[in-house]
Formats: structure tokens, C-alpha cells, sequence
């Protein structure tokens, strides 16, 4: 069965809400002190790079949209952990939505931005999804190492292990386990 880049990414959606959900369960073992404390990360702190990994996202996915309006919006800050964590959930839950409505020729697409020095770009649907993608889990590796310093659990935050879990799932429900 081939897979689509339409398919790969509405899935890859719903890994990073899933990804996600794994590092959030393991930084509530930590008090709104080591959330919100300097930690030396490239956004200071737990919550502050969570919180960029919502920035960005919303950014790219307003571009993708086409909404201009929408885009560049790094003033946004979610202080609470509580509604930080639902902000991302519902960021990539919808993004996932989106992209499952969109059709197959849309990822082969351009997107315009403006790049950090201003300038004028264009980069293909499917690169800009892939940075979406691949940005989330870079920065939440970056917290996992640093909750697992602080004493928290390593959350387990692989891919493989996320298709383990959807395969086992889509099983229990072929056989009417749930």
C-alpha cells in the first residue's frame, strides 16, 4: 500500500498530538517552579519552548491556510501549564483535521513567508509540514532532557512506539476489545 504525502502528514499530525500527550504526562511530575524556572534552553525554559513549539506551529498552519493575518504571532504566550497543554493539543488535533480535508495536489504546492531577516521566500507545502513536524520534536527533546535532569520520568516519545500503539489499538477494536 503506498502512503501519500496527504496520508504521512494527517498521520504525522496525529504522532506529534500523541508525542505530545507523552511529555506532557511527564512534565506534570514536575512543580509550576521547574516549568517555569531558567533551565539554560534556547526559549529559558520548559514552558516558554512548549509554548514556542505552539507559536510556531500556528504560524506555519495560518500560512499554509493562507490566512497572512494570522501568521508571525510570537507575542502569543499561554501562561498557564493547564492551557498550555490544551492549546497544543487542540493546535495539532485541528491541524490534523485541515490537512485531512485538503486534497492530494495541495501538498505539492508553494507557501510564501518572510524569513527572521525579512526577506521574501517560498518553500513547498510538504517541506513547511515537515519543519512543523520535525521542529516539535526537536524542541520536545530537548525537554525531555531536561525533566528527566530535574527528576521526572523519560517520556517515551518515539514514533515506532506510537504505531505500536495505534496497531494494537486498531486490533483491540477489530476485535471488540474497546
Amino acid at each position: 500500500m503506498m502512503t501519500t504525502l496527504k496520508k504521512h502528514f494527517v498521520y504525522q499530525a496525529d504522532y506529534q498530538h500523541w508525542a505530545n500527550d507523552a511529555l506532557f504526562a511527564a512534565v506534570d511530575a514536575l512543580d509550576e517552579t521547574a516549568r517555569q524556572g531558567s533551565q539554560g534552553m534556547m526559549f529559558e525554559n520548559i514552558h516558554k519552548t512548549l509554548n514556542h513549539i505552539l507559536v510556531v506551529t500556528r504560524n506555519w498552519m495560518s500560512r499554509l491556510k493562507g490566512d497572512s493575518q494570522a501568521a508571525d504571532r510570537e507575542e502569543l504566550y499561554v501562561a498557564g501549564w493547564k492551557e498550555l497543554k490544551n492549546a497544543l493539543r487542540i493546535e495539532f488535533r485541528e491541524a490534523q483535521r485541515w490537512l485531512e480535508a485538503q486534497p492530494e495536489s495541495f501538498y505539492d504546492e508553494p507557501v510564501g513567508y518572510i524569513d527572521t531577516q525579512g526577506q521574501q521566500r517560498q518553500i513547498w507545502v510538504r517541506d513547511a509540514l515537515t519543519h512543523i513536524m520535525t521542529h516539535a520534536a526537536h524542541l520536545r527533546g530537548q525537554v525531555a532532557a531536561v525533566i528527566v535532569r530535574l527528576g521526572a520520568p523519560a517520556p517515551e516519545m518515539d514514533f515506532i512506539f506510537y504505531k505500536l500503539e495505534m496497531e494494537k489499538s486498531l486490533e483491540n477494536l477489530r476485535s471488540g476489545k474497546e
